[in-house]
């Protein structure tokens, strides 16, 4: 019986560690101006409300690809919604003319190489992805240092 409580407890350690190896974090160009965000502020700038970021330049948000955990993860976390509400919400919004979706990518790299040669850019990936590109301007709670 030991053994079992053992191998258990080793179980559910690998698996937190692996969850928290996926922690997203949002991210911005270091030419933004942007040292930190409230999750208010990544709000606005996915949603479309603010156009411009708080350093004065024009927002650009980057989503990674729609049918990646990443990007489901992302607006639940955000604002718990899943993909296909975040979908419909931004169908409404583009038909009425008010605002454009966030840049889609197709590929991690793709989204990298995006938001580091974008002064505005956004985006948000794990954070094991980082690199100095890029810098991590909001963290979720939660996650990991």
């Amino acid at each position: 019986m030991p053994k079992r409580r053992i191998l258990l407890a080793t179980l559910l350690a690998a698996l937190h560690a692996g969850h928290a190896s996926a922690d997203l974090v949002v991210v911005a160009n270091p030419k933004s101006g942007i040292e930190r965000m409230t999750k208010e502020e990544v709000i606005f700038v996915f949603l479309g409300r603010w156009r411009q970021l708080p350093s004065g330049l024009p927002a650009k948000p980057v989503d990674s690809p729609v049918d990646s955990s990443e990007h489901d993860a992302f607006y639940r976390q955000l604002v718990n919604k899943d993909s296909a509400d975040i979908k419909a919400y931004w169908s409404r919004l583009m038909f009425s003319g008010s605002t454009r979706p966030p840049i889609s990518t197709q590929s991690r790299e793709e989204q990298i190489k995006v938001l580091a040669s974008t002064p505005g850019a956004i985006g948000y990936m794990e954070r094991s992805a980082t690199d100095s590109r890029i810098k991590i301007v909001f963290e979720f709670l939660g996650s990991a240092p």
